[in-house]
Order: structure tokens, then C-alpha cells, then sequence
């Protein structure tokens, strides 16, 4: 189904909506780039192979998609022309976090009115606020947008940690129906669960702790992988799911090369050099600061896609 708040009113896309809530293998999908701009046929190319592979979600516009070196115009069409090609095959979570509050809220109101099921808002970057500002802020963004919100904390890439405690207190917020936790840190996952209502629903931000985290209580992963092998990562969460513990778990250990594959450099480099020469994406392109991968490191990833039979 659609993304329920907790008064159980659905999303404004709910009657076109997957039947299947938000969960499993859900796609950090990249932003296909040709000589500097967006490549929309690229785009809906990757949309389609994806949902033909199993994928039970899409994220236009996170840290995959290059968010931060998009225009405010380049991020909102990235949205609009996801939620079209979808067309409610499956549900749409679009990036929208900001290290701005208003900027944040600007695009979470673009993302409802164009037809996304849910947003998904990092926690603000570089200028480290505290957990009562973090907490402000989701407020914030809840109160003005009335739009269903997965959290996402990232540490390693904003500089700050939501604590469990901050992540329950947000979650008495209907708006606010899950999060995506980054951290690597089972501890805090779990402390995650403990706190926060039955049904809030926790994801994975890592491909290396999907596993773990299911196991614990998650509902699914923000995935990196999914780019490169989406009908494995859809597959490992449909065991799990189905109760094939042992499926599930040889999924996670055959697909463990490729999930740490994914971070030889800085992502999305190494999965949209993998889209490339597996021929999904005409280019590798990525925006500056990131920077084409080494010849090494190219190397490195070509022997884990060849172990995998994808080149």
C-alpha cells in the first residue's frame, strides 16, 4: 500500500500506488549524466530495468543521485519524470533533505505535489545542529508539508548522529513513518526499534548490515547495490520476508563482494562506472568534486563484476 501516516490517511499518490508498502529492496537510484546534463532517457531506462527486476521502491534524489550537485529545476525534474515513468508501479520516496530547513521544506512540498509517496529528509550536514535542532527541524518540515517523511541519518556524511532517543521523539509525529539508519551500528538499530512504534519502519542505509538489520526488525534497505544487481537485492529481501532465512543469508554473502565494491571510492562513482560497463548507462559521468574512478580502483571493481558474471 501506500505510505500511511499515523492517522491512516495515505500519501496524495495513494490510489495509483503499489499495493505493497515501503520495504525491501528499495533503489538509491543514480542520476544518469550526459556531457553535464541530466540524461532522462537514461533515467527511465534504469526505472524500467528496475521495476522488471523485483525493485519494491524507488529514491530519486539522494546521496546516489548526486543531490547536492543538482539545481534546485535538475532535482525537481529528476523527481517529476521518476513518479511519471513509475506511474505507480511502485512506491516513490524522493530525496528532499537539505542542510537549510526552508530549502528542505521547499522541495518536500515540490515532491508531494508532484505525485511522490513519501520523502526522504537527511539530517542537516555541515553545520552540525543539535538534537534539539534536529528534532526542530523535522517539526519543522512535518508541520508545514503534512507529507509521510523517512528520516535518514548518515553520520559519516553530515557530521552529526540522530540519537534513538531524537528518532523516537520525532516518530510520535504522524508524518514522520520511518527512518533509513546509516550508522553501521547494530546497537543503535536495535535501540531504533526498541523505542519507536511497531509500526515504524526502519531500512537499512547500508548494503552490509541489510541482513543484520532485517533480522533485528527492519522492513527492507536503501540500497547502492540495487543499482548494479537489483533483482538479487529484491530477491534477498523476498526471502527473508517468505521466512528462507538460509536463501536469504547466501544472498547476503554472494552479493557481500559487490556491497563493499561500492564504496572503493566515494559513491556513486564505482556503481555508475559498473552501469557503464555492464552497458546500462552510456557514461560514468559524475559531477564535480567527484572525479572519474582510478584506473586501480577500476580495476579492482572489474574483478568483483567479472567474479559476478556481470561483465
Amino acid at each position: 500500500m501506500a505510505c500511511r501516516t499515523r492517522g491512516g490517511k495515505t500519501g496524495k499518490n495513494s490510489k495509483k500506488s503499489s499495493k505493497k508498502e515501503i520495504g525491501g529492496a528499495i533503489v538509491a537510484i543514480v542520476t544518469p549524466f550526459k556531457d553535464g546534463k541530466v540524461d532522462e532517457d537514461g533515467l527511465k531506462a534504469l526505472i524500467e530495468w528496475q521495476i522488471k527486476s523485483g525493485t519494491h521502491c524507488i529514491v530519486p534524489c539522494g546521496t546516489t543521485g548526486e543531490s547536492a550537485t543538482m539545481s534546485h529545476e535538475e532535482h525537481m525534474r529528476v523527481v517529476e519524470l521518476t513518479v511519471e515513468t513509475v506511474n505507480g508501479r511502485v512506491p516513490v520516496i524522493a530525496g528532499t533533505g537539505s542542510n537549510s530547513t526552508s530549502e528542505t521544506i521547499m522541495l518536500t512540498h515540490h515532491a508531494k505535489k508532484a505525485g511522490a509517496d513519501a520523502a526522504l529528509v537527511i539530517t542537516p550536514y555541515y553545520n552540525k545542529p543539535s538534537q534539539e535542532g534536529l528534532y526542530e527541524h523535522f517539526m519543522a518540515v512535518a508541520k508545514e508539508c503534512k507529507f509521510p517523511m523517512i528520516l535518514y541519518n548518515v553520520p559519516g556524511r553530515t557530521g552529526v548522529n540522530m540519537l534513538p532517543q531524537t528518532v523516537a521523539r520525532c516518530a510520535k509525529n504522524r508524518y514522520v513513518v520511518g527512518i533509513k539508519e546509516a550508522t553501521g551500528n547494530l546497537k543503535q538499530v536495535t535501540d531504533v526499534v526498541r523505542m519507536c512504534p511497531r509500526n515504524f519502519i526502519l531500512l537499512s542505509g547500508d548494503d552490509f548490515t541489510a541482513f543484520p538489520t532485517m533480522a533485528v526488525g527492519g522492513r527492507g534497505v536503501i540500497s547502492v547495490a540495487s543499482n548494479v544487481m537489483p533483482k538479487e537485492m529484491a530477491n534477498m529481501m523476498n526471502a527473508f520476508n517468505k521466512g528462507d532465512i538460509d536463501k536469504a543469508r547466501r544472498l547476503h554473502i554472494k552479493l557481500f563482494p559487490l556491497f563493499e565494491a561500492m564504496f572503493f571510492e566515494t559513491n556513486p562513482v564505482p556503481a555508475k562506472t559498473a552501469l557503464a560497463e555492464m552497458g546500462r548507462i552510456d557514461s560514468p559521468e559524475v559531477r564535480l568534486p567527484l572525479a572519474a574512478m582510478s584506473d586501480s580502483n577500476r580495476e579492482r571493481l572489474l574483478d568483483v563484476l567479472k567474479g559476478l558474471k556481470l561483465v
